[in-house]
């Protein structure tokens, strides 16, 4: 009895350690890829930052339960939509489809969206995005919603894989006079992303 009570805790404590392990690596490949963005800014000539505004950058801590399978449904849009943007410029997107997923118990749903300009430009013809709304926009997050990016390629079986702790602000958190799209009220989620950036924590 006492040596199956052994290999039970011992069993436990495997299991303990490797989940430590991978939500450690998980946690610090969410790290690089914030440094790697916050490069990104100073190689982009049309960047609201410069490098010293790069440490006012903030983040949720890395949390995996926003990372999620999602399914996904393709939709046939040959027509397209105007999306509004910050500045007014008015921006043509087709609907890609949609992903559909559980998180805080709760069924949620978010359209994908691609540009008609980005699809004609040789090296973006798969870039998707899907920007978004959520509880925390105004308080802890930018009121004008978040974004998160894709590839075709990343949809595999009608299943795509999204990470909240990626998502992202539009340049429009930092500055105003950039045509950032306003994200479709079909993508407001009802419920508090605690994940990914923040309000930026330096004011004008």
């Amino acid at each position: 009895m006492k040596c199956l009570l052994l290999a039970v805790v011992l069993s436990m404590t495997c299991l303990a350690s490797t989940s430590f392990a991978q939500q450690n690596t998980y946690s610090l490949s969410i790290l690089e890829h914030r440094e790697n963005y916050k490069k990104e800014f100073l190689s982009d000539a049309h960047s609201p930052l410069r490098q010293q505004d790069t440490a006012y950058l903030r983040f949720y801590a890395p949390n995996s339960a926003y990372l999620l399978q999602a399914d996904f449904v393709k939709v046939e849009d040959e027509k397209g939509f105007d999306m509004q943007t910050h500045n007014g410029v008015i921006k043509k997107y087709f609907i890609y489809g949609y992903v559909t997923f559980r998180l805080q118990n709760r069924d949620c749903k978010l359209f994908v969206y691609q540009s008609e300009k980005l699809r004609a430009q040789e090296g973006m013809e798969d870039y998707l995005f899907i920007p978004f709304t959520d509880n925390t926009n105004y308080s802890e997050t930018f009121g004008g919603g978040r974004y998160l990016d894709f590839k075709i390629k990343d949809i595999a079986g009608q299943r795509l894989l999204i990470d909240f702790n990626k998502c992202y602000n539009p340049y429009c958190a930092y500055k105003e006079g950039y045509a950032c799209p306003i994200p479709p009220k079909e993508n407001d989620l009802n419920i508090s992303i605690e994940a990914g950036e923040k309000l930026f924590g330096r004011s004008e």
